[in-house]
């Protein structure tokens, strides 16, 4: 796929996001490098925001891949950050001013017995500076205008947390997290159990849904996709972002059938989702249940249909 050879795209990037840049920007880079490598236009978007200030793994969907963006929001994500004890900022992070302070440093010990509190099905207050909405605003952007903000608190779940690191004044944990947990608060909640105060000083995510970053690039490595490095040496198939799910082949007049949304019965199929796909192309996310199988998302790789 390099420079000169116009190819639509479809697939994953992995970005391995540098601190500093929002997600929406990082999905500007990879269009304008894209563009400047001369693939195709195609629509991208990304699997789950990271805030400027955290880094790692930000899954960038092109083509018919940003039909499964939807799936990778509600996928679990796994997170490294650093509490700072002592000061807790408005923000919960490094850009707030400070609103609260402890003299209190807890130990090593104390920080490990404290973990389990915070693991299984927790409540958490999320953060007055984030992006949901309160009144039909964001909630950050009444909070920057001065207005208190109230927020309602959420379940979320939080599949393991442990200790990395600690010292003096801060400790380094990871977290695997369901969708909707916000790390700020978690970090807050953590030095407020310990009777102390913190923010969140580094954050990086090691993995959204199926993707870690060992399969991630960096911003270094796009640009010379930009510049006409091989596109294919990164891309990772649609697939990819459906971890777990098991294919199914289909013959060419199934696959015509499932390509117009139509439900094809008599399939010997288990019960369940299942990726649907012709010689090796995927056609359709498809639900099966006794025998009956129903297209939940169709994908179209005009090659593929042109050939049926």
């Amino acid at each position: 796929m390099g420079r000169g050879r116009f190819v639509i795209p479809h697939g994953w990037l992995v970005l391995d996001k540098p601190r500093g840049l929002g997600s929406t920007q990082a999905v500007a880079a990879v269009k304008r490098n894209l563009r400047e490598g001369g693939q195709g236009k195609t629509r991208i978007g990304h699997g789950g925001t990271l805030d400027p200030l955290a880094e790692g793994v930000l899954p960038i969907a092109l083509g018919e891949a940003t039909k499964l963006a939807g799936r990778m929001l509600d996928a679990s994500k796994v997170y490294e950050f650093t509490v700072c004890f002592g000061e807790e900022t408005d923000t919960l992070d490094t850009e707030g001013r400070v609103v609260a302070t402890s003299e209190h440093r807890p130990t090593r010990p104390d920080i490990v017995a404290v973990l389990p509190r915070f693991t299984g099905p927790i409540e958490q207050m999320p953060p007055a500076y984030s992006a949901l909405k309160v009144g039909g605003e964001r909630a950050y952007d009444l909070a920057r205008a001065g207005h208190a903000v109230q927020l309602a608190s959420r379940a979320v779940t939080v599949h393991a947390l442990d200790l990395v690191d600690a010292d003096d004044v801060s400790a380094t944990l990871r977290a695997h997290v369901s969708k909707g947990t916000y790390i700020r608060s978690l970090a807050r909640d953590i030095a407020r159990a310990l009777g102390t105060v913190g923010h969140v000083t580094y954050l990086r995510r090691t993995r959204a849904g199926p993707f870690g970053l060992e399969q991630a690039i960096s911003l270094d490595t796009l640009n010379e996709i930009g510049k006409g490095a091989p596109l294919e040496d990164h891309l990772l198939p649609l697939e990819a972002g459906l971890d777990g799910i098991p294919a199914h082949e289909l013959d060419r007049t199934d696959a015509q059938a499932a390509r117009q949304g139509r439900v094809l019965s008599g399939q010997a199929l288990p019960d369940g989702l299942f990726l649907a796909r012709c010689a090796g192309v995927p056609v359709a996310l498809m639900e099966a249940e006794g025998g009956t199988a129903k297209v939940v998302r169709g994908f179209h790789f005009p090659d593929a249909a042109k050939d049926d």
